[in-house]
């Protein structure tokens, strides 16, 4: 089979087109047949050894996909033809994919394929965010960073779901535009982000989420009400912040680290769990990611090379097999 090799860590460019043996699935495993693979951030920075996550060279990249069940291995729960999208971390971007049940989920047959392969590492990330560490509640606020990316428009739509008031912050008019169709009635600009948060909630929001890091970090704790707290999620800026940590203080504000990836480690459930809790507005269509370009598994280089230009607008795919 055709699959995405990583043969050193020097960068998307250098990613390979290669044949490789087709795996088998063990107990508990199952083999998909491919049908569409989500291009995330995390494939970026392991394309140079940057991920928190390192695996040994060479290895296949990817880390979320949509299929069809190609082989079930013993004691699996899911049969052949069965319609499923797995988290893995690597692999996924192939012709076919092992997964383990607790990484694999139904899709629904409402959802297409497509839009199943955006939705894993996002939306379950998103959900790790608000429900689990945030335990926010209907009518609460929430300030999300990057919110025309995958991630970001994932908090978006989770959060209008969840009964949130949501303001999101863009960089430029097209992707006001795109977040305003996946529901966003709030919307400001990156650049003075804080004056434009005050006037639209003058006490302050309750939770800001941030997959960018950078320069807005310090602005993101000013905008925060009273008891709020600001969920870091990652550092797309490429700029690790750093607070002063008076602030926190001054405000009763908190900080908390939202690592999804690492809470699975050692918790193998959680992914079936949180797709439960997501299931209803998975079914209704509310979640579903906004795609911006697909491309074939051959061009995976320039797929990648895309997000890492920050000019996305929703979700970068790999068509490999197709609906």
């Amino acid at each position: 089979m055709k699959a995405i090799r990583v043969t050193a860590l020097t960068g998307p460019d250098d990613v390979e087109h290669l044949d490789v043996e087709r795996p088998s699935p063990g107990p508990g495993q199952v083999l998909i047949k491919v049908a569409y693979a989500g291009v995330t951030f995390p494939e970026v920075l392991q394309t140079r050894g940057m991920y928190q996550v390192k695996h040994d060279l060479p290895f296949t990249l990817g880390s979320e996909a949509s299929g069809t069940v190609a082989e079930a291995g013993p004691g699996s729960r899911y049969s052949v033809g069965d319609r499923v999208a797995a988290i893995t971390g690597k692999g996924t971007f192939a012709e076919y994919l092992v997964a383990g049940d607790e990484a694999t989920v139904a899709v629904p047959d409402s959802v297409s394929l497509a839009d199943a392969a955006g939705m894993p590492m996002n939306v379950l990330t998103a959900d790790f965010a608000l429900r689990v560490r945030a335990n926010a509640q209907p009518g609460q606020s929430l300030l999300v960073h990057g919110a025309a990316g995958g991630l970001g428009s994932a908090a978006v739509q989770l959060g209008l779901a969840m009964g949130l008031e949501v303001i999101a912050v863009v960089s430029t008019e097209a992707k006001a535009d795109a977040v305003r169709e996946v529901g966003a009635k709030h919307v400001v600009f990156a650049d003075g982000f804080k004056h434009a948060t005050k006037e639209i909630c003058p006490s302050g929001v309750d939770f800001v989420f941030d997959p960018v890091g950078g320069d807005r970090f310090t602005d993101s704790t000013r905008v925060l009400a009273p008891f709020g707290r600001l969920l870091v999620l990652g550092f797309t800026a490429g700029e690790i912040p750093s607070i002063k940590v008076n602030r926190l203080l001054l405000k009763n504000i908190s900080i908390d680290g939202v690592a999804w990836g690492a809470a699975t480690v050692g918790h193998p459930s959680l992914i079936d769990e949180q797709w439960q809790a997501v299931a209803e507005y998975v079914s209704a269509g509310r979640l579903n990611p906004r795609i911006h370009a697909s491309y074939p598994l051959a061009q995976a280089a320039a797929a990648i090379k895309e997000l890492e230009s920050r000019s996305v607008i929703g979700k970068v795919l790999l068509e490999i097999a197709g609906e």
